[in-house]
């Protein structure tokens, strides 16, 4: 990915990674685009940020995203770079018993049928600029599930293998990169910016951005407390490392 001279937009900009990375990008000589349905949190993102610009994005909505790639198309036709990074998480609890999928019928919409779609809306564009890239976040739950998100972790590993799709049949035309972060001391899930083991959001963005800045971006973005999760299956100790990261399961 070219290091600066970017219109990059990113998903989710309101808050957590998002944020942050927005206003790193921004900070590296780039314009840059976020997007939510939180429209107050992207102003506090943008504050203080002369190349940073917001719009609406509900990717929950088809008809939101088709007029967000409208807006994008006629405002910001420069634009050459999708961080799809937008979600939500949440703790599905027992699957021993029959539950209310309400929480995973939502994962589901918001997660995984979300960048699908704004990536499917926003492709032609993307196509058609030098120096394309898309980016999706993944996560360290792609290639090992936390069980009690087994929803979220299903679509972070669905998400992985999309992109791992998109950049075979984009070759050539557009980089696709992944970024799969840790856990991290943000407000992904009640109580998760103040757990002491979870890596601090600003230390894994200084790392993203080493890579990202390096002359050739890597195709997998990837932190050394996430990589042993990723090399898990590779180095025969999968088992062990679901253990691992679930360790209420020898209760």
């Amino acid at each position: 990915m070219k290091k600066s001279g970017n219109t990059i937009i990113i998903t989710g900009g309101g808050s957590g990674i998002g944020r942050l990375l927005a206003q790193r990008l921004h900070d590296a000589g780039n314009s840059v685009i976020i997007a939510s349905r939180d429209t107050a949190a992207l102003a506090q993102t943008a504050q203080g940020y002369a190349n940073m610009h917001t719009l609406p994005l509900d990717q929950t909505d088809p008809a939101s995203i088709d007029a967000f790639a409208q807006r994008i198309a006629s405002h910001f036709p420069q634009a050459n770079v999708l961080i799809n990074n937008a979600g939500i998480m949440r703790m599905e609890g027992t699957l021993a018993s029959k539950r209310d999928l309400a929480d995973a019928e939502e994962s589901v919409t918001n997660n995984l049928l979300g960048p699908i779609r704004l990536t499917n809306a926003l492709i032609d564009h993307l196509v058609a600029q030098p120096d394309a890239a898309l980016v999706n976040v993944t996560s360290g739950l792609a290639f090992v599930p936390l069980v009690i998100a087994p929803t979220y972790s299903a679509i972070k590993a669905g998400i992985h293998n999309y992109t791992v799709s998109l950049r075979a049949v984009l070759k050539d035309k557009v980089e696709v990169i992944e970024i799969a972060p840790p856990a991290l001391r943000t407000t992904l899930t009640p109580g998760q910016e103040n757990n002491e083991r979870f890596m601090p959001p600003e230390v894994f963005i200084d790392q993203v951005m080493e890579q990202m800045q390096r002359d050739q971006t890597p195709t997998e973005v990837l932190v050394e407390e996430v990589d042993f999760m990723r090399r898990a299956e590779k180095e025969d100790r999968f088992e062990e490392t679901v253990a691992a990261i679930n360790p209420f399961l020898a209760n």
